[in-house]
Order: C-alpha cells, then structure tokens, then sequence
C-alpha cells in the first residue's frame, strides 16, 4: 500500500494532503534517465580506454606500429625531397643560367605533396590509405628524379655545345702581332685607297711583310679558297658554325683547300697583295649570321684589357684602309 504524506497548511491551519504534480514527477524521471545514460556512457568509454579486447588491443598496437613506421618513411621522404629542391634549384638558377638555357617550368616536374596536409591526414587513414600515400610521395619523388636526370643530361650536351662553341667563336688575331703595331685600319667608314671616297669597310687590315703566315681564329670548314675575281685577291672563307664566318684576303698564296676543316692557329695562307690592294697586309672579316661585325671584339684569347684598350683606339682611327 502507498504511503500517503501530509503537510501542516498555515493557511487554513490543518493537515492537507501532500500531492506531487505530474510536471514535477517528469522531469524527475528524466533527470534519472539522462544521470543513467551519462554514467553509463561514462563507464564504456573507461572500459574501452583501459580494458579493451584482445583484437583490439593487437589492432591498436599494429596502427602504432604503422604511424611510426609512416613517420620514419614521412621523415626519410622530406630528406630526399629537400634534396632534390635544391639540385632542382641549382639546376635552375646556376648550371643553365651558365650554359643560357631556359630553366625547366615546375609543371614539368612532379609537384611535392604537401606534408602539413598529409599529417593531419595520417591518425584518420587506414592501413590501405597509408599504404597509397606512401606508394603516391615515392611515385612523386620517382618522377622528380627522373625529370632531374633528363635535365642533367641536357645540362651534359650544353657543356659539350658550349666547349665546341668556344672552339668555334674567332678568338684571336689572324697574323702574330703581339705589339699590336699592325693595325693599319679598322671598321667602319674609311677612305678608300684607290677612289678616294668614304666607304664602308668590313673588316680590319693587318699590315705586315709579304709571307708572313696567316692563321685561322677558330676552329671550321673552309668554305673558300682562292681568287674569285671580287677584289680580295687570294683570300680563304671558314665556316665555324653557330652563324660565324671569317674572312682572310689578299693573300700571297694560299695553304689550304675548300671542304677542308682547320683549326684554331692553323696556317692557312701567307700574307701578299692581290686582289684590290695597295700594300702587303691582310684583310680579315667577322661575320655572324650572314652580317659583317667589328673583329676587334673576337681577340679576348690574345689580348689583355690595357691590349684590348689600345686595340679598340687604333682600330677606330679614321684613316685610309689598304683595300
């Protein structure tokens, strides 16, 4: 039998009956249930936290296991990408500014993934997950290398090119002139020794007595060799490639023949008079894709800067040239 509670009414001065309303008597209940629901929640998760099974004891001690082998790798794979960003960017910045090649553009070479991302990535990734970011970054940094191995060959053929360049590029002076007391006329308008007119001219003479050897500047092919009838007498034409040409004229005789290749230093001829000359001496030409240039700027091999100065006064002396 319930029991049934009074209470002393001041108001009406006896004992009423005490009755609890049914608002009251929810929420009571439901205070109950949620206290219930939030220690029990409460419980579990101790006893997921400290008592956990068997299979999930091994599970969570294999997922440690892999972050830290994931770690290991992340740690190894940042080394080597660090390392390859600064051969990228010695590739970039000094061997093919050297060689005046174009740097290779980043959208040909893997991007690098971003690792603050990948972190915070890591706790939520399964087994597989880490598994194919693993497999993606060696696949990433594979592709790097091999982009930067192309490039380091490409860098091998410039240094080839540029040695062979250099080999090419007219260096020095045709005859020996040590002195620098050979040079009768330079570039640009001159008075022509048989007209008596301002005309351009082409090239520098070299005075010197007859049979003085005339050597070539650079390494070619002989295009031309012998009298044409066009004013240089005996002269030889070489070929050097990457758009050079010289010119040597009014020779005495000349050493070589056309289609033969002659390098730097080699004689060719012997200085005369033939052709449209009023002297002994040699007429030497500079040409670079077809238009003639001052040749005073092709003696870096045989002058030093107070030469070099010296040279660049005679040559610009207006004066009467020998041809």
């Amino acid at each position: 039998m319930k029991k049934i509670k009074y209470y002393y009414n001041t108001n009406t001065l006896r004992y009423e009956k005490l009755e609890t309303p049914l608002r009251v008597k929810l929420l009571r209940v439901l205070g109950f249930i949620s206290a219930a629901i939030v220690t029990a929640i409460i419980i579990v998760s101790i006893a997921y936290r400290y008592f956990p099974s068997a299979n999930e004891k091994k599970l969570m001690e294999e997922n440690e296991v892999l972050e830290d082998q994931y770690q290991n790798l992340q740690q190894a794979t940042n080394k080597l990408s660090q390392r390859l960003s600064e051969l990228e960017n010695r590739d970039n910045e000094i061997y093919r500014t050297i060689f005046e090649a174009n740097p290779i553009p980043d959208s040909m070479r893997a991007i690098e993934i971003a690792n603050q991302k990948e972190w915070m990535l890591v706790n939520r990734m399964t087994s597989s997950e880490l598994e194919n970011s693993i497999v993606q970054t060696l696949n990433n940094l594979n592709n790097r290398m091999s982009n930067q191995d192309r490039s380091y060959n490409d860098i091998a053929k410039f240094i080839s090119n540029k040695e062979e360049l250099l080999a090419c590029t007219p260096a020095i002076q045709p005859v020996s002139n040590s002195d620098l007391k050979r040079v009768a006329s330079g570039f640009g308008s001159r008075i022509d020794p048989v007209y008596k007119t301002i005309k351009f001219h082409a090239g520098l003479d070299f005075s010197a007595p007859q049979g003085t050897p005339i050597y070539a500047t650079a390494n070619g092919t002989v295009r031309t060799a012998g009298n044409l009838g066009n004013g240089y007498g005996n002269h030889v034409v070489i070929n050097h490639g990457y758009g050079y040409e010289t010119l040597y004229g009014h020779m005495f005789k000349v050493k070589v023949k056309p289609s033969q290749k002659v390098k730097r230093g080699e004689v060719i001829g012997w200085v005369g008079s033939t052709g449209k000359s009023t002297g002994p001496h040699c007429h030497y030409e500079v040409h670079k894709n077809g238009r003639p240039i001052d040749p005073v700027y092709f003696f870096y091999n045989d002058l030093t800067p107070e030469q070099f100065d010296r040279m660049l006064k005679m040559a610009a002396s207006s004066n009467q040239s020998f041809d």
